[in-house]
């Protein structure tokens, strides 16, 4: 919980880099305060059962991931995010199998995890599709003010 305006910071870095040439910057600010203002954030972990985690390089804060219990044997990686200055050093991929990680020490028997990705994101896409993930389907999900996530959602039995 004390790290909540941490992640707020850092998502204030990370989403609008990744989103600024897929979303409009009305979008984005809707989709911060939605997804990460400290409010929301504060009712994911406790209301929602998100599990946030941190990534440093030094004593630097680099990145984010939220994991959430979906379903009996469905979990969902809510969240993976590394500033933009730390990316291309493997920490998405450390964070990826943190996941898979803290998912098997939560539900040992198997299970599935799954991730909503905008299906423009190709570097995201490709990213999933090489960790192993599966396009199990597409969508348009509609998040209210008029906006849209366009997504594949992605599979991976674990």
């Amino acid at each position: 919980m004390e790290d909540i305006s941490l992640i707020n910071e850092l998502a204030w870095i990370t989403f609008p880099h990744t989103y600024q040439e897929l979303l409009s910057p009305g979008q984005i600010d809707f989709m911060m305060d939605w997804m990460y203002s400290e409010t929301n954030l504060q009712k994911q972990i406790s209301e929602d059962g998100h599990i946030y985690f941190l990534a440093f390089k030094g004593d630097e804060p680099a990145a984010y991931l939220s994991i959430q219990p979906e379903a009996e044997d469905i979990y969902h990686l809510q969240k993976i995010y590394v500033l933009p200055s730390y990316q291309g050093q493997k920490l998405g991929k450390l964070l990826f199998n943190h996941a898979i990680k803290s998912i098997k020490e939560i539900h040992p028997t198997p299970c599935q995890m799954r991730l909503n990705v905008n299906r423009y994101n190709t570097k995201a896409v490709d990213f999933y599709i090489h960790m192993g993930m599966k396009k199990i389907f597409e969508g348009d999900f509609d998040i209210g003010h008029g906006y849209l996530m366009t997504d594949y959602i992605m599979a991976l039995d674990i």
